[in-house]
Formats: C-alpha cells, structure tokens, sequence
C-alpha cells in the first residue's frame, strides 16, 4: 500500500496512552512525558534514552545554538498540536505547541526527551479569549478574520501592539520555549482594516526576529509567502500552511530550503482516511521538495496524523 510508506495515526490523548495505539513513527528509546507528569515537575524518561534521543539531534540541528539560539536544519521533523492534551508520543524533533497553554516543567519534559519546543502565539491578531486581550487599546483593532471568532487584526505599527507582544516572547523565554511560531504576520491581502502597508508588515516581522533573537528564540515565518525573499535571511524556520492546496505556492518557499532552513507544511483534510488518500499524491511532491509535511485536522487537536516523512 502506497501510505505504508508514511507515518499514520489515529491520535489520541496522552493520558489515556495505555489504550492508544503506538504511532508508527515512534521510537520506543525517545522518552515519554505525558502532560499531567510534566505539570507534577516529572518526566517519565530513561537517562539511557535520554542521551540516545539527544544524540539522533545533532545532525538535525545542524548549527545548532550557534549564535545564541536553536537553528533548525532542513530535516528537522515536527508535530504540531495546538489544542487538547498534547501527544508526546511522536519520535519527531521539534514540537509546536501554545504559548499560552503550555508551562516550563511540560516543555522542559520535552526537552529532556529530546525534543525541540516551538510556542505558537498570534502576532497580527487580538483572540479575546487571550488573558492579555484587554491590553490591546480599540484604535489598535481592525476588522474581524475571517472565519474566526473573537478575532480581529490589529495595528501592526501601534508601539502597545509591539509591547504586547515584547511580553509574549518573554513569556516564552521564562516557559524554556526553543523558538516561536507568530501568527497572522500577513494581514496585506487578508482585508485587516487597518491602513499598513507592505513595508509596515516587513518592518514588525523583523521587529519579531530581532526580539526573539535577542531572547535567545528561534523564529518562524508563518505564510506571508509574498515576502518570503526580503525575510528567509532574518528567521529561521519556515511554518505554512496548504502551499499544495494552492498550486504552485510552494515554489515560492525554496529560498528556504537553499538557506538551509526547513520547511513545516501543514495540509488539511477532513478524516484519517481522507488524509491517508491524500498522502499518495501528495507526500512524493513534499518529499521532492524536501519539505517536511504533515497532513491534520484543521483543529489541529490530534485527532489523526499522517507524515510524508
């Protein structure tokens, strides 16, 4: 069968994990922590284990934290949850997981695993469920997004905006978080209400990367694919969502891997056996841009994984 060649799981909450399935891209030497242990300050991990997790790494991670932060190489492999109980299960390399959902001890059993922690927050929007929501002024709010409630883009060029979010890298720097993943970065096109322009949305994006960096953060790009060229250079990653579902964008992220800097694609389907169909065609092009791609639910809850690695 084609999708043999991939990693399929139907995922499932790592508390229950003694009635789970094993995901096939697992390695039973890389160390376990569920979440409620990470929280008690514990990780369930062999020293053993630990060292030969740690080890497999290198290659992946290239330069390493030459420079003063985690630099990802091409062939970094990911799990991205960012809701529910998250699935420590996965023998991957770097994790992306919520800013706010997460805590030091939980990234730190991560880490002790051998695994890398990318934070996930949004950097062009205000989410009204986020505690720090009252903090962004209304003159810093634009139009609602699109098919998100409670969620509205915001002034890309307000100093308050740019000191929310000075604080949330902070916070990830006190969580132990490798790097960051910002979001909605490309609100030109995206209809924001707010009347910033290209140059503005290129100056917060490296205002970003400087202030991740300086917190010793790796930092991703989050789409913005238009501006792919001006920023490979000032991030260190590339996250993206559906370039394959929309023809030939992926064209447009090989700056990336010529830097030497992978690429994280994320395709969604509906079903594991949508996903799994999907896979036939699509993991032979990832692979042959040497992307490392994940097909998920749009959720992003774990529900079901397929890896083209």
């Amino acid at each position: 069968m084609m999708h043999a060649l991939w990693s399929v799981v139907a995922g499932c909450a790592i508390a229950a994990l003694a009635a789970c399935p094993e995901p096939a891209d697992s390695d039973a030497a890389a160390g376990d922590a569920g979440r409620d242990a990470a929280h008690d300050g514990s990780a369930a991990t062999d020293g053993t284990a630990q060292d030969s997790a740690l080890a497999d790494r290198t290659a992946v991670d290239a330069a390493g934290r030459d420079g003063g932060w985690y630099r990802p190489g091409v062939a970094t492999t990911w799990q991205w949850q960012l809701t529910g109980t998250i699935n420590t299960n996965y023998d991957v390399d770097l994790y992306d997981i919520d800013l706010f959902e997460t805590e030091l001890a939980f990234n730190q059993s991560l880490q002790t695993a051998g695994r890398r922690v990318l934070c996930y927050f949004s950097a062009g929007s205000a989410e009204n469920w986020r505690p720090d929501y009252g903090q962004f002024a209304s003159g810093d709010l634009g139009n609602d997004l699109d098919g998100w409630a409670g969620e509205r883009w915001v002034d890309v060029r307000s100093t308050n905006v740019r000191n929310i979010m000075l604080a949330r890298l902070d916070q990830a720097q006190n969580k132990g978080c490798d790097g960051v993943e910002p979001d909605n970065v490309e609100g030109i096109g995206n209809n924001p209400g707010i009347d910033y322009t290209a140059n503005d949305q290129l100056a917060y994006i490296r205002f970003l990367a400087t202030a991740a960096h300086d917190r010793g953060l790796a930092i991703a790009l989050k789409n913005d694919l238009p501006q792919v060229t001006a920023l490979v250079d000032a991030v260190d990653l590339m996250v993206n969502e559906e370039c394959h579902q929309f023809g030939t964008e992926c064209d447009l992220l090989q700056p990336f891997i010529n830097a030497g800097k992978p690429v994280l694609n994320a395709e969604y389907a509906n079903s594991l056996s949508a996903a799994q169909n999907l896979a036939t065609t699509l993991c032979p092009q990832a692979l042959s841009e040497n992307f490392r791609t994940l097909i998920l639910p749009l959720d992003l809850d774990d529900a079901f994984r397929v890896s083209c690695d």
